[in-house]
């Protein structure tokens, strides 16, 4: 699904009323109705419920007139309360309000709401914020951030119109009062800033409202951005054709581990199987064979030539590139170390690989700065760096690559010809298409050492099976991110370690698929 900014969504808008033809009014009606819907299916409603509805004086506040108007249809005590002056309200909002009746509207005068309105709302069934919309910017002043912390001191649950109010809907920046919701229903497009934090514990549950707007108007205005549902995952997966053999579903070839971190290589590449390989090799410093033969049951490990240091050595090349050959995908970094021979491997194996690959962890580590001229092949590629490791590739501080982690993305992935998933809150995938997706799911279980060696594996899973490197690190984020809200759910954020994760891939995978039904 699209993602907008506030950019994006008041030219879609402007385009669909000025040059589609589509009457302002119009979109308006649809957004109040079809929000009302929503609360008839998520709330229970009767004669005797209250809903006071806050309403500020433009199109956001006219979508709250529409709701009032259609929840009194209803027989519901909707009360109206307007953050101005009537004669301040003009254009569709106006109309809109004028078809409620301007004498149901009660003014809030611009000094401090009274206490009384504290009251309304505690008497509530629950409470309609429609103040700002997706063009606010800044901090609520005066009586506007008094009443968003009535709202959110008040015991009622509160349903956000478009945007919590006080909510930057391109970056999810706040700075001043701000409505916490429990639902909100935006118009036409998820917001790019309800995927950002803090923005995101803001938002609740977010449904999105079809208002009309056409396809075309989207496309014109030319939104790269992405979010993925759980039917568009579905669709991604691929299928596993029910005559299929081992083959059929891919091999991976992982090159991966050191003294001390044979886990990294044991959890990218069991959770390649996990994920739905077919085949799974594991290309390890010889005198840790046994140990990883130890660990890993169906995973076949390689010994290979190894350095003094025990980590994989320059003599490895020959027989990891042989290895290759075969391979429908790779694995490059897992806990490799830095050790200045190994980093030489990965530089030499990078110009050697023509098959889909990951590149991560030691291995982006090894490449640092040189990505570009280090990289031979033109296969598909996926870098899986956390800010650290960004920072280090790109030559910056871990300070500058959080201030944009999209933009960021978007210039590695343009500059290396790479897929880039930067992982995070959220994680960010970029292509060299333009194409970027902001990770949806996930939680702060997913903060623990070996997380992202599991997303190694699941993208490599993936792109074994011939996916495009975009969808395969997009799909691979999903993926991983609802594996870690399962064993999140199970054990609590807390207490959850990477191996619970890889553990929830094939519940996750099913859960996904269910979707396709």
């Amino acid at each position: 699904m699209k993602l907008v900014t506030s950019e994006s969504m008041r030219e879609i808008d402007r385009m669909s009323i000025e040059t589609m033809g589509i009457p302002g009014i119009q979109l308006m009606e649809k957004a109040g109705i079809g929000t009302v819907r929503f609360i008839e299916r998520r709330i229970p409603l009767s004669r005797s419920s209250r809903v006071p509805v806050f309403c500020g004086k433009g199109n956001n506040g006219g979508d709250g007139f529409v709701i009032a108007r259609e929840l009194r249809r209803l027989k519901v005590d909707a009360s109206v309360y307007l953050l101005g002056r009537r004669d301040g309200v003009s254009g569709d909002a106006r109309r809109a309000m004028e078809s409620l009746g301007p004498e149901l509207v009660t003014e809030i005068a611009e000094d401090e709401p009274s206490d009384e309105l504290a009251e309304a709302m505690d008497r509530s069934d629950f409470i309609i914020d429609a103040l700002f919309g997706t063009g606010f910017q800044g901090a609520p002043r005066d009586a506007s951030g008094k009443l968003i912390e009535m709202m959110n001191a008040s015991t009622q649950p509160v349903l956000s119109v478009d945007v919590p109010s006080g909510l930057n809907a391109s970056t999810g920046e706040i700075q001043g009062a701000c409505v916490k919701a429990t639902w909100t229903c935006t118009m036409a497009l998820p917001k790019r800033g309800f995927y950002l934090h803090p923005g995101k514990g803001l938002v609740g549950l977010l449904h999105v409202v079809d208002i009309g707007i056409p396809d075309e108007a989207v496309e014109a205005v030319g939104v790269d951005e992405n979010v993925l549902t759980d039917p568009e995952a579905a669709r991604l997966l691929p299928d596993r054709p029910p005559d299929g053999h081992k083959g059929t579903f891919g091999k991976v070839v992982v090159v991966a581990g050191s003294v001390g971190y044979t886990g990294a290589a044991a959890l990218s590449s069991m959770s390649a199987l996990r994920t739905g390989a077919g085949l799974v090799y594991l290309c390890v410093p010889e005198s840790l064979n046994d140990i990883l033969e130890t660990k890993l049951t169906e995973v076949i490990t390689r010994p290979m030539p190894e350095t003094p240091s025990r980590t994989l050595s320059r003599d490895a090349l020959s027989p990891i590139t042989e290895m290759l050959q075969d391979a429908d995908a790779a694995v490059i970094g897992p806990g490799l170390s830095r050790d200045q021979e190994t980093e030489g491997l990965v530089r030499a194996l990078m110009q050697r690989v023509d098959v889909p690959c990951v590149l991560d962890a030691d291995g982006l580590n090894a490449l640092s700065q040189g990505l570009l001229s280090s990289r031979g092949g033109r296969a598909p590629l996926v870098l899986t760096p956390h800010p650290g490791e960004m920072s280090r590739l790109i030559g910056s501080s871990v300070t500058e690559v959080q201030k944009d982690r999209p933009e960021v993305a978007r210039c590695v992935a343009a500059a290396t010809r790479a897929a880039v998933l930067l992982k995070g809150a959220p994680s960010v995938v970029a292509g060299t298409d333009g194409r970027s997706y902001l990770n949806p799911n996930g939680s702060s279980g997913l903060a623990s050492a070996g997380t992202g060696d599991v997303l190694t594996g699941v993208i490599a899973a993936l792109l074994c099976r011939g996916m495009d490197a975009v969808d395969a690190a997009a799909l691979g984020a999903f993926i991983h991110g609802r594996a870690g809200d399962i064993a999140a759910e199970a054990m609590g954020e807390a207490g959850m370690v990477a191996g619970d994760v890889m553990l929830s891939v094939p519940q996750a995978l099913m859960e996904i698929e269910e979707a396709r039904l």
